[in-house]
């Protein structure tokens, strides 16, 4: 008899007290979820991965890590970040790194290709007389590499 006492106590005072518990987690759940971070301005954003590439300790990991952060961004980097870019990249003596980012900056562009590209490119260009890097188009990567014109067009 005290057992069955007992228990239909013990359950009536865990009714009582389990939904306020299960409650105030929810409620602390909902906060936890809600990001409340500093945002980062587009100007900090550019400085911080400038600052990022100027580094003159730079690996060839930790510049592969960095491009690969910005590929994976739905953005086409400011032309002071590729210039930041190459240079690092003639730190490390890397060219063919130079010519791999430079791809993807032209395929981050997407359909508007014909507008930003060209603007990219006029921007970097003294950047990249000044360290010796060709583009994509001047080694011909652009097209594919047996590409050769059509025959009703060489005549």
């Amino acid at each position: 008899m005290l057992r069955i006492i007992a228990g239909s106590a013990s359950s009536t005072l865990k009714r009582a007290i389990l939904p306020a518990a299960s409650a105030t987690s929810q409620v602390q759940q909902q906060s936890r979820a809600s990001h409340g971070g500093p945002v980062e301005t587009d100007e900090e954003f550019d400085a911080r991965y400038e600052a990022y590439f100027n580094r003159p300790d730079i690996d060839h990991w930790e510049i592969r890590k960095a491009m690969n952060d910005l590929a994976g961004m739905d953005l086409v980097p400011e032309p002071r970040i590729i210039c930041a870019a190459m240079r690092a990249c003639r730190r490390l003596n890397d060219y063919a790194l130079t010519t791999r980012f430079l791809e993807c900056v032209k395929d981050k562009c997407g359909g508007e290709v014909d507008k930003i590209y060209p603007y990219i490119l006029q921007e970097i260009k003294p950047t990249l007389v000044e360290l010796g890097i060709s583009t994509p188009e001047e080694l011909g990567y652009d097209k594919p590499e047996l590409w050769c014109e059509e025959p009703e067009d060489i005549h």
